[in-house]
């Protein structure tokens, strides 16, 4: 029969400080990873199909009557990313930066 195997506390506190060690590693490789993307321009063809603004501001209400003032992509339940950084991941377009203040069909109120 053999023996419990047993840790002492100072092995399991080692153990956790380089564990989060390792996952602030990853969350600092994630962000450089994100400032490397591209940026979503108006001529890309899914910005096109979705009527991308880079600044809600240029929105014609008219042309598009789902916009209210106010939204941006700052404020839309797609944006990713850390608040307040000009340029963000989005779910809609995978791999690109939408600008912040930027604005689209697919605009979702953040909850």
């Amino acid at each position: 029969m053999s023996e419990p195997i047993s840790h002492s506390r100072r092995d399991a506190l080692k153990q956790f400080v380089l564990l989060c060690g390792a996952a602030g590693a990853l969350q600092v490789n994630r962000s450089a990873q994100a400032a490397d993307m591209p940026h979503v321009t108006p001529t890309d063809p899914t910005a096109q199909a979705l009527s991308y603004h880079e600044d809600a501001k240029t929105v014609d209400v008219k042309q598009f009557p789902t916009y209210a003032p106010g939204q941006a992509c700052n404020s839309c339940l797609q944006l990713q990313g850390n608040a307040g950084d000009a340029w963000r991941p989005c779910n809609i377009f995978a791999g690109k930066l939408v600008n912040a203040n930027g604005w689209c069909k697919v605009w979702v109120k953040k909850g």
